[in-house]
């Protein structure tokens, strides 16, 4: 509004924002426009007043940037369609350009009068001006690019006031802002010039790395220059204006001039030392020159009859290419000047930096490449060459430049048809495709060109074929010549195979043709290069025939002629892989005993296909009896094995060890423990009773417990027997674990009575057990054995049965002070009550006697089970548990068991008794008396007499005999424990003949015959040590 204030309203003439410019009334809004681009973030108005300023403001109302001055007062304001640029006009009688942000660029027009009006026709740059005089003006806007390349690095203006820098290869992108019209661009290396209206700035990179693309200002020329061209060098700029070239050091001090004849239509720095480089310039007369910046004379290369419209020299600066006005590309050598071809059609030229013979030349839609003199290759390309490198073709296309990667296989293959491998790696290095490196190097390699063919095959990673130049250089200094012979080798990589063995008959080396087709599986070729029936030859090409068989996968066939060639591992190899049981043995029958490594195989593989009789039959053959001995106890065939055993004891522990884990494996404990100690083996047999008694006492099999203690203590017998060394504490195990397993014999029937519904047993023998344990524990009571719940128990209530009223008040009481389980509470409180009324004495009959001095022991003896007159030991049946009419005596020094046995066994007969009978009768009673005539009362008997002892001694005095007793005694009245060494033998005398007692040969236990007999046909073995009925004695 007039009053400077701008009144932004919706639709419907809401205000939504209200903005008041500083001056107010001073500077009123004349004209004001919004930014048509849709790229801007936000919605932008344009503000122009006649307080001669230009403003920018967004939606919200707050200012963009700072206002700025125009001079004049602005009657119009209008953007270009994309909002890229700004038309202004008004009191200076003229139309601006402004930018987007108000730096003015320039005049469009001037006109007579005031400019009231400015359009911009949409999508276009055509522009409509309306004065005040009532003219109306039309004006085309063109806009020039303004650019620089030098090698990688292009330069272009953007926005009319920014400088972009782009590598074109790595495609990075650089903004510098000028904030003022870009007039001219220059580049070269690390320099960037810059013209502005009033000043050239001088950039130079930040570092010397050549992708570095951080520029900073090195110097400021702040003077007005008018020129055509700008070029710039590593401490100078070049001006051109129509034929006069300055040169100006970065200070702005011109340093030298040069006056052309004509105008100057091309220039270029075609580099050179920092402070001396080289120009090149064309002129509009025809004349090229070159131009030193420290020089002031001119250097005329050459004079053309047509006007220069572009030029380039190659990379060694010996050839000059020109692109004249009539659009031909002409190449000089620049030594001879003379004209070595031209090219219709062109109007840009540029040579590759990295190739001397190959340049680039761009015109009527095509791009032409033309190496050396060869034909030109073309494709089609839109814009103009600026810049060839490598195989990077830099491409200016209206406002744009682009890199092109062109393959340089065209001309590749041009070199290569005439053989110049050396010019054509060249090329490839340029830009070629793996095809074309490889097609190069089989080319080269063939031409016997073995460096570029490797040089390829680099490229391609070839290995194979540089092993095989690798290979042709080794014998080619070890001064092989033959090319033939090289070139043979050469096509047999290839696949050639036929040339190849031309070739090597043809260099004498018919052997290698052989070799070649036999592993190629060629073997009808091959048996043309055969020599004179060579037995070595024919073997090797039957072999070579089996592999190739067995690779395609016909195996019998393979086999067969394997067998055939004498190889008879490979044919093992194959039936066992495929499982040919059959095939296998008739090689393994066929084959020698001396081949020892094929019959080892064959017997291999019998095994692993689960035919041990075979396997055996073979190990048999070789007489290898590790490896049968091995094999039946891999595969449990222990009977072969324990028959082997016997035959060879040295494999003793190579059977047994394996049979015991096996067995141990399943569970069949028992026997692995007898496998064990049977190999030796005493640790791990020892390991595995102790491991099953734990078990066995853990589990309540109290019976199991006293066989596996048995066991033990045998163990230790036998350990004490082998290893003087542990002699004395294996001993000291053994009457442990025998004390042990008495225990847990008796224990076992005393546990099953109280947790059973049923006992077995008759009272009588649960009453001596209950005796014997209680009499026989130790202060430390062996793990699972209860003293209180069980054995006082059943004592209490058996002997309460049995009438020993007296040792069933002393079993209630003693239990009566121990902690009792709830289940036997309430019998043994009414067992303590009902006990009270019985009589305070024992049964006469369950007194035990002493059958050394017929002594009554009581039946709680506090010595334990001796006598309490004697001392002598009881001696218990291992099933009822009485005491046995058994005295053990001792023999006398000197005497040895072999000379005891021998007179025991002399049998003096025994003295004949007469009893006589005589017979009384009276009224009340009859009467028949035994009368002994004084001749049965012979000689008393010795043993009888030794059994005499000092009365009143608290000793033990063993029974010692001497020759004379033992000549006296009767082998049915003694029994004789057989002790293995080192113990000694043990021998008791029965005092009652007639009573039969049987002692078990393998435990040494004594029974009751009749007991003996009933358990052995109810268990089929003793029940103690579990021996066999059947099994022979030890």
């Amino acid at each position: 509004m007039f009053n400077g204030i701008i009144s932004i309203r919706n639709k419907n003439g809401e205000e939504k924002v209200k903005i008041e410019r500083p001056g107010g009334s001073l500077s009123p809004i004349w004209s004001i426009c919004w930014n048509p681009s849709r790229e801007e973030r936000n919605d932008i108005l344009a503000v122009a007043d006649w307080g001669q300023k230009i403003s920018f403001y967004q939606l919200s109302g707050k200012q963009i940037g700072k206002d700025r001055a125009l001079n004049f007062d602005p009657c119009c304001i209008s953007y270009f369609t994309k909002g890229e640029y700004i038309l202004l006009g008004g009191s200076d009688k003229q139309v601006s350009l402004f930018t987007k942000d108000g730096v003015r660029l320039g005049t469009v027009g001037e006109q007579n009068s005031w400019v009231w009006t400015c359009q911009v026709k949409p999508d276009s740059n055509y522009v409509v001006v309306g004065c005040q005089d009532g003219t109306i003006s039309f004006y085309q806007l063109i806009f020039s690019t303004v650019h620089g390349l030098y090698k990688d690095r292009y330069a272009y203006r953007d926005s009319m006031t920014d400088v972009i820098v782009q590598h074109l290869i790595t495609e990075q992108k650089v903004r510098i802002k000028c904030k003022e019209l870009v007039k001219k661009i220059a580049i070269y290396r690390n320099r960037l010039a810059i013209q502005l209206p009033e000043k050239i700035l001088i950039y130079e990179l930040y570092s010397e790395d050549s992708s570095d693309m951080h520029y900073r200002v090195k110097e400021k020329i702040i003077k007005k220059f008018e020129c055509n061209l700008l070029v710039v060098c590593a401490n100078h700029i070049i001006l051109c204006q129509e034929k006069r070239l300055q040169c100006l050091s970065f200070s702005g001090v011109k340093e030298r001039e040069w006056q052309m004849e004509s105008l100057i239509r091309y220039i270029k720095v075609i580099g050179g030392p920092p402070g001396r480089e080289g120009l090149l310039v064309g002129l509009k007369n025809g004349q090229i020159l070159k131009i030193f910046v420290d020089n002031l004379f001119a250097i005329i290369l050459l004079k053309q009859a047509t006007a220069v419209r572009c030029l380039d020299m190659s990379a060694s600066r010996k050839k000059l290419a020109v692109v004249d006005e009539n659009d031909t590309c002409l190449v000089y050598d620049i030594d001879t000047k003379e004209l070595l071809f031209q090219e219709p059609n062109a109007n840009s030229v540029a040579w590759n930096t990295q190739c001397e013979d190959m340049l680039c030349f761009s015109g009527g839609g095509y791009l032409n490449i033309k190496a050396s003199t060869f034909p030109v290759h073309r494709q089609k390309l839109q814009g103009f060459v600026v810049g060839y490198n490598g195989s990077k073709i830099f491409c200016l296309h209206v406002f744009s430049i682009s890199a092109v990667e062109v393959p340089q296989s065209a001309p590749m293959y041009q070199y290569l048809d005439r053989k110049l491998f050396k010019e054509a790696y060249q090329i490839a290095c340029l830009g070629v495709t793996d095809t074309d490196w490889r097609e190069l190097a089989m080319e080269a390699l063939e031409g016997l060109d073995f460096e570029t063919a490797k040089k390829a095959f680099i490229r391609v990673q070839d290995l194979r074929y540089l092993e095989l130049i690798s290979s042709i250089e080794e014998r080619k200094k070890r001064g092989e010549t033959n090319n033939d012979l090289f070139l043979a080798d050469v096509f047999s990589y290839q696949g050639k195979f036929h040339e190849a063995a031309k070739l090597y008959k043809r260099s004498g080396h018919e052997n290698l043709a052989l070799e070649m087709y036999t592993d190629l599986c060629m073997f009808e070729y091959a048996k043309d290069f055969l020599g004179s029936g060579d037995p070595k030859e024919t073997k090797m090409l039957i072999t070579k025939q089996a592999d190739w068989a067995r690779n395609i996968k016909e195996p019998k066939a393979a086999v067969e002629m394997y067998i055939s060639a004498g190889e008879h591992v490979k044919a093992i190899e194959i039936c066992g892989d495929h499982g040919w049981v059959d095939m296998l043995i008739d090689i393994a029958r066929k084959l020698d005993k001396a081949e020892r490594e094929p019959l080892l195989l064959c017997a291999t593989y019998l095994k692993k296909l689960d035919s041990p009789g075979y396997a055996a039959e073979t190990y048999l053959k070789m007489g290898d009896l590790k490896s049968l001995v091995q094999l039946h106890v891999e595969t449990q065939r222990w009977d072969e094995a324990f028959a082997l055993g016997e035959k060879h004891p040295e494999f003793k522990d190579d059977i047994y060890v394996p049979y015991a884990q096996w067995l141990a494996e399943n569970d069949r404990f028992e026997e692995a423990q007898k496998a064990f100690h049977k190999a030796g083996r005493q640790r791990e047999a020892v390991q595995v009773l102790e491991q099953l008694t734990n078990n066995a006492v853990a589990e309540s099999r109290f019976n199991d417990a006293a066989y596996y203690y048995w066991m033990l203590s045998m163990q230790c017998l036998d350990i004490a027997q082998a290893d003087p060394a542990q002699k004395d504490m294996m001993l000291g195990k053994f009457h442990h674990f025998q004390r042990l397993a008495e225990l847990y014999h008796g224990y076992h029937a005393i546990h099953r009575h109280t947790e059973d519904p049923f006992s077995v047993h008759r009272p009588e023998t649960l009453f001596n057990i209950s005796r014997f344990l209680l009499h026989s524990l130790p202060k430390d009571t062996p793990l699972g054995i209860s003293k209180v719940r069980k054995i006082l128990f059943t004592l209490a209530k058996q002997s309460k049965a049995l009438g020993a009223y007296r040792l069933a008040r002393h079993a209630y009481d003693k239990l009566r002070g121990l902690y009792i389980p709830a289940r036997f509470q309430k019998s043994i409180e009414l067992g303590t009550l009902t006990i009270r009324a019985k009589p305070f004495h024992d049964s006469e009959e369950l007194v035990p006697l002493c059958y050394r001095c017929s002594t009554n022991n009581p039946l709680l003896n506090n010595l334990g089970n001796v006598c309490i007159n004697c001392r002598q030991p009881f001696i218990f049946s291992a099933s009822s548990y009485d005491v046995l009419h058994l005295v053990e005596f001792y023999l006398e020094e000197g005497i040895t068991d072999e000379e005891a046995i021998s007179l025991i066994d002399l049998e003096v007969p025994r003295p004949k008794q007469d009893n006589r009978q005589q017979e009384i009768a009276n009224s009340s009673s009859q009467i028949l008396r035994l009368v002994e005539t004084k001749d049965s009362m012979g000689d008393e008997d010795p043993f009888t007499a030794k059994l005499s002892f000092e009365q009143g001694g608290s000793e033990f005095v063993p029974v010692v005999v001497s020759r004379l007793v033992l000549r006296s005694m009767s082998r049915r009245d003694v029994l004789i424990k057989r002790w293995p060494p080192p113990l000694r033998w043990q021998y008791f005398r029965s005092l009652l003949p007639d009573a039969s007692i049987t002692m078990c040969p393998s435990c040494f236990q004594m029974f009751h015959s009749e007991d003996y007999e009933l358990l052995v046909l109810q268990h089929g073995c003793c029940p103690y040590c579990r021996r066999c009925k059947d099994d022979p004695g030890p």
